[in-house]
C-alpha cells in the first residue's frame, strides 16, 4: 500500500538527548487507525460454548506453517481469525469444514487457541441448521441408520471373522475375557481394514491372548462424527456402546482405531464409561519377543504417525519399537514425523469430505504425504490407523506412484514376519 504523505510529520530539526536530528532523521507518522467491519462474526464464534478461545488469537501466525491444510491450500487458525475480523461468517463458510482437528496448530500456539474445541462447537451449530456438506451428511445418516458410516448392515459386522481363519471369540458367548477387542467400523467392513483385522486376530491367537469381540453388538465409537459436529449422534452411540461393554467382564479394551482410543479415553468417561483402553501397537510392542518371527522381510519402510495416536494421545514409540523388532526391516523416518507428523486428511470428518475438499485444495493431504514417503526411498509406507490404508493406497494411484510404494498396516507386517 503506498504511503499517504499527509500522515508524515517532519520537523525541520529536533533535539533528542542533546543531539540535534535533521529532518531526515526525525520523520514519524501520525497514529494509524485500523478499520475493521463490526465484530459480529468474531463475537458469534466467541459466544459459542466451546469456541471461546478463538478470541485469544493475537495473530502471531505460528499456526499457519504447521497446518497440514495450508500445505495444499490457504488455511490455519490465524487465517480463520482474520476472516472473522473482516466479517466473514464461519458458520456459513467452507473454511468450517477444512480443519482435520489434527492438533498441529494447538501444539505451537502460545495462546492456546484450541481448534479441537472451536471447530466441533461451530460445526455442531451448523449441523443443527442443516448446513452440512452432502457427503458428510450421508456419513451421518449411514451411522444413524446402520451403526457405521459405510452404510453396511449391522448384521454383517462380524462377518469378517469367517474370513480370518483364526479363532475370534464373541463376548456374547464368552461372557468374560482379559482383553475386549473393540474392532470398529472400517476394520469390520472395508476390504483393507478386514485384512488388518485378520492379521491382528492371528497375532492375538499366536500370543495366547484371552480376548473377545462384541461382534454385531458393537457400534461406531463416533469420535470423528463428534468432531464433525454430530454431537447428538456421538452421545447416543457412546451410551449404547457403554451399556453393551458393561454387560461383560474384562480387564482392558484393545482398539484398532486411534479415533476409538480418543473417544473411549477422553469422552466416554463423561457418560459413565470408565475403561482401561489401549491401542493395539501399545499392547503388542512389549510382546514381540513372544512371537516366532522366522521370516526376514528385507524392507525399507517409513512410518506415518496417526494424529489421534500421536499428538492426541502421546504414543510415538510403540509402532517404532515393533518395526525395529521385525527382522530385516529398516526404518527411514520422513521429515515430518512424531510430534510434527503430517495428517492423512481423514480426521475431524475429513474421511467423508474428499469431494468437498477437492474444490478447496490443490491436492489431497494423503497425496502430499505419499509424495514425501516416496522421497525417502522406502518400499513400504506402514500405518496403524484404519483410515489410512485405503486413503494412502488411493493416493499412491492418484500420484502415479504405483509400483514404487506399497501401504501396509503394521499388523500385516508382523504376520508376514511370522510366516
Amino acid at each position: 500500500m503506498p504511503i499517504d504523505k499527509k500522515q508524515i510529520i517532519e520537523k525541520e530539526s529536533a533535539v533528542v538527548d542533546g543531539i540535534e536530528l535533521t529532518a531526515d532523521w526525525n520523520r514519524m507518522f501520525e497514529q494509524r487507525v485500523m478499520h475493521y467491519e463490526d465484530s459480529d462474526a468474531l463475537d458469534k464464534v466467541r459466544d459459542t460454548p466451546g469456541a471461546e478461545s478463538i478470541g485469544y488469537c493475537y495473530q502471531c501466525g505460528q499456526c499457519v506453517p504447521v497446518c497440514p491444510v495450508d500445505a495444499v491450500g490457504e488455511y490455519g487458525p490465524f487465517r480463520v481469525y482474520k476472516d472473522l475480523l473482516i466479517g466473514k461468517d464461519l458458520f456459513k463458510s467452507p473454511e468450517l469444514w477444512k480443519c482435520t482437528t489434527c492438533m498441529q496448530c494447538l501444539r505451537v500456539c502460545p495462546k492456546q487457541v484450541d481448534m479441537i474445541q472451536i471447530m466441533p462447537a461451530v460445526r455442531e451449530e451448523a449441523v443443527m441448521e442443516g448446513d452440512v456438506p452432502e457427503e458428510l451428511q450421508e456419513a451421518f445418516e449411514n451411522t444413524f441408520e446402520y451403526g457405521n458410516p459405510l452404510g453396511e448392515s449391522q448384521r454383517k459386522r462380524a462377518d469378517w471373522i469367517q474370513e480370518t481363519g483364526s479363532n475370534v471369540p464373541i463376548m456374547k458367548e464368552k461372557k468374560e475375557a482379559d482383553i475386549l477387542w473393540f474392532v470398529e467400523c472400517y476394520p469390520s467392513y472395508h476390504a483393507r481394514g478386514k485384512d488388518a483385522s485378520a492379521a491382528l486376530a492371528k497375532i492375538l491367537n499366536a500370543l495366547g491372548t484371552d480376548f473377545g469381540v462384541l461382534g454385531t453388538e458393537e457400534k461406531c465409537s463416533c469420535d470423528s462424527q463428534r468432531l464433525a459436529g454430530e454431537v447428538g449422534l456421538f452421545e447416543e452411540f457412546a451410551e449404547e456402546n457403554i451399556a453393551t461393554l458393561k454387560k461383560y467382564k474384562f480387564n482392558q479394551i484393545l482398539v484398532t482405531d486411534p479415533h476409538a482410543l480418543n473417544a473411549m479415553r477422553k469422552k466416554y468417561p463423561e457418560y459413565g464409561g470408565n475403561f482401561d483402553v489401549i491401542h493395539y501397537t501399545t499392547y503388542l510392542a512389549p510382546l514381540l519377543d513372544k512371537l516366532d518371527l522366522k521370516n526376514t522381510l528385507n524392507y525399507k519402510v517409513t512410518f506415518h504417525d496417526p494424529c489421534y495416536l500421536g499428538r492426541h494421545n502421546g504414543e510415538y514409540e510403540a509402532p517404532r519399537q515393533i518395526l525395529n523388532a521385525l527382522p530385516g526391516v529398516e526404518l527411514i523416518e520422513m521429515g515430518r514425523c512424531r510430534e510434527q507428523s503430517y495428517c492423512c486428511g481423514g480426521g475431524g470428518g475429513g474421511m467423508w469430505l474428499d469431494g468437498f475438499m477437492a474444490d478447496h485444495v490443490s491436492e489431497r493431504l494423503s497425496e502430499n504425504r505419499i509424495r514425501e514417503a516416496v522421497e525417502t526411498g522406502a518400499d513400504l509406507l506402514v500405518v496403524c490407523c484404519p483410515y489410512e490404508v485405503s486413503r494412502f493406497e488411493d493416493a499412491v494411484k492418484s500420484t502415479g506412484n504405483e509400483g514404487k510404494l506399497q501401504v501396509k498396516d503394521i499388523a500385516e507386517l508382523i504376520v508376514e514376519a511370522m510366516g
